[in-house]
């Protein structure tokens, strides 16, 4: 039985999903409970959101300070300014936020993707494939860890977890899970299942193993496309605050057309953030599916 849903939660059928802007090619009944970033912050903790008010207190007290405390260096998820996924001192609650996801690296194209964001001051959450990818960029991985973003899961192997049996399902998330802590020292608390395919068993699996589950309301669809304008501006006019944009690191077209859509969204008076900001004070719940 799918747990009790509260004001901030909402039943999403496969046949729902279809009709939305994710046109996700979800198949048969399978329902989940879904749960929309404002919806998460607002369901907080009293523990949580006292802990954040006290971390935003502590940052505008350094930056008015010697500002010491904007570069120290933490674990995945923590409080300091510059973690990866950390809430820092940006709180969502207020400003116009936005998170910037990337899917199925790192490729050849990571490193000039990570030249921008880190010119930009930006982090991102990179839900990253295991095989011919993790396995075979070492490097990267440690790299966007150690510049501030988000270590997350995107399976090993790119299978549809739906269309799989538990056990393998189990497996293209837990060799991720393993990969990365071998590289990094950390282990993803976030996963994004292939074409946004999830279903109560994916929800089970992914608790058990300690991932929420993160979609998306943004998509440029740059598997279809090299063309960094149209990429651009397909983002462009579908973000909105509370958004998550999905992009791939892996395709030709999508890192030339990153500085446009972050000069623009600035100009827009939006604050790119990591999914695990976006949805601070609250924390990510493993085996939840979060989508704006």
């Amino acid at each position: 039985m799918p747990k009790q849903t509260s004001a901030a939660r909402r039943t999403s059928t496969a046949g729902l999903l279809a009709a939305t802007s994710l046109a996700l090619t979800l198949s048969g009944c399978a329902s989940y409970d879904v749960t929309a970033p404002a919806d998460a912050r607002a369901d907080a903790p009293a523990a949580a959101v006292r802990a954040k008010d006290t971390q935003l207190a502590a940052a505008k007290d350094a930056k008015n300070g010697d500002g010491k405390n904007g570069d120290a260096k933490g674990s995945q998820g923590g409080g300091q300014t510059t973690a990866p996924g950390g809430a820092g001192d940006v709180d969502c609650r207020k400003a116009k936020c936005v998170a910037l996801t990337f899917d199925a690296g790192p490729s050849e194209n990571t490193p000039r993707l990570l030249d921008i964001l880190k010119k930009e001051k930006v982090h991102a959450t990179f839900f990253m494939l295991g095989e011919n990818h993790v396995d075979k960029r070492p490097a990267e991985v440690k790299r966007i860890d150690a510049e501030g973003h988000e270590l997350a899961n995107h399976t090993w192997s790119h299978q549809i977890l739906t269309d799989i049996e538990p056990e393998e399902a189990k497996r293209e998330l837990s060799r991720v899970q393993d990969a990365v802590r071998k590289i990094t020292g950390k282990t993803p608390r976030l996963m994004r299942p292939p074409q946004g395919r999830t279903d109560e068993e994916v929800s089970k699996i992914s608790k058990d193993l300690g991932l929420a589950q993160v979609l998306w309301s943004v998509t440029a669809k740059d598997y279809q496309t090299n063309d960094s304008a149209l990429i651009t501006k397909r983002v462009l006019e579908q973000t909105e605050r509370d958004g998550i944009i999905l992009l791939h690191d892996i395709y030709k077209g999508t890192v030339p057309a990153v500085p446009g859509i972050l000069k623009e969204l600035k100009k827009r008076g939006y604050t790119v953030v990591t999914v695990s900001q976006l949805l601070s004070p609250a924390k990510a719940e493993p085996g939840m599916v979060y989508r704006p």
